[in-house]
């Protein structure tokens, strides 16, 4: 895509492809190995995720073949715009679907450790019954008389005691050890779920985990803050440094913003280079509080550039809204959104004058 458009701003703006290059040629090249790349990305999400990647692999398809009746930058632009849409839900329910699915698999390992506690106990009961049994067998092969059932009553009671007593033994070493898989079983699961909690890039918790926990907030009907923080002319340093540059002021940028928090705020990157902060307090609390994050997290940051390091002066739009009752989370959302924009307008307005 970034091929398609970067040609079709070349023609738009009357340059020459690079030399050697015929127009149409370009344009089918370009076409093509777009579509090509819109086809494997629907066939990888199969791979990563059966149930729910044929939804995605058929809407991508359906672009593709769009792309076939012929291209136009409004073609190409809106294109564009649904891949990342689509791509966005299929991540969104991925994660969700296998969070869901790691949950199941805990309720499981937890009902297998709660049944072998009780047949531990159920075969420890038993083991002591029949103890009971041995020992007044052993009373009763004390008399004087039959000596020789006495002799066999003794026997077959030791052997049951030696019986009962390693099948207590072996039932014990197979409660233990199913304990021990089902805590390795238990962190790999809690490992997963972080792993699936987390934005990969600055290991802040991702969009999906952070709406969760919103979604319990307004449930809960508990009042608190939703603070949404853009960094101003972020663009402008993937345009001027590269791209490894603004993924490297975005995660220093995320490791300020954790630093800053306190530790009961839920911190999380909310998609590019938006971040959000769910504070458990009022609006003169959580103003309080932003007043003196954006202090901290605003400034100087040292990154590695195209052309070597780069100091680049830093600041942010945050925007501050607290929650309703009966409000839905897209409405809070949306507040917070705006009050952003506002701000960010507004600094726009400063800095011209």
């Amino acid at each position: 895509m970034i091929s398609l458009k970067k040609y079709l701003d070349t023609v738009g703006t009357g340059l020459k492809p690079e030399a050697g290059a015929e127009e149409g040629d370009l344009l089918t090249a370009a076409v093509g190995a777009y579509r090509s790349a819109l086809v494997e990305m629907g066939s990888c999400s199969l791979d990563a995720c059966p149930g729910l990647g044929n939804g995605l692999k058929q809407g991508l398809d359906r672009l593709e073949a769009r792309l076939g009746g012929g291209v136009t930058r409004e073609a190409v632009e809106e294109t564009e715009g649904s891949v990342q849409q689509q791509l966005q839900e299929w991540g969104r329910r991925t994660a969700r679907h296998y969070r869901e699915k790691a949950g199941e698999v805990k309720e499981i390992l937890i009902v297998m450790a709660r049944t072998a506690e009780s047949v531990g106990a159920r075969d420890q009961r038993c083991a002591e019954q029949i103890d009971r049994v041995t020992t007044r067998l052993k009373k009763i092969a004390n008399l004087e008389d039959l000596s020789e059932i006495r002799a066999s009553i003794e026997s077959s009671a030791a052997e049951l005691k030696t019986s009962i007593d390693r099948m207590t033994a072996e039932g014990k070493a197979a409660i233990d050890r199913l304990r021990t898989e089902v805590a390795t079983f238990q962190t790999r699961l809690d490992q997963a779920e972080q792993v699936a909690s987390c934005d990969s890039l600055t290991g802040l918790r991702n969009r999906l985990s952070v709406e969760g926990h919103l979604e319990r907030r307004l449930a809960a009907g508990v009042p608190f803050c939703v603070a949404i923080i853009d960094i101003d002319r972020f663009k402008q340093v993937n345009d001027r440094h590269g791209h490894v540059a603004g993924d490297e002021l975005l995660r220093q940028f995320a490791t300020e913003l954790k630093s800053a928090c306190r530790s009961k705020d839920i911190v999380g990157r909310w998609g590019g280079d938006e971040f959000i902060i769910l504070l458990d307090c009022g609006l003169v609390d959580a103003q309080a509080q932003i007043d003196r994050l954006s202090a901290w997290v605003c400034g100087s940051y040292k990154v590695e550039g195209n052309s070597g390091p780069v100091q680049l002066q830093v600041d942010a739009s945050i925007g501050l809204a607290e929650s309703r009752p009966s409000e839905a989370l897209k409405g809070l959302i949306a507040r917070a959104d705006a009050e952003m924009y506002r701000q960010k307008a507004a600094g726009r307005g400063e800095a011209k004058r």
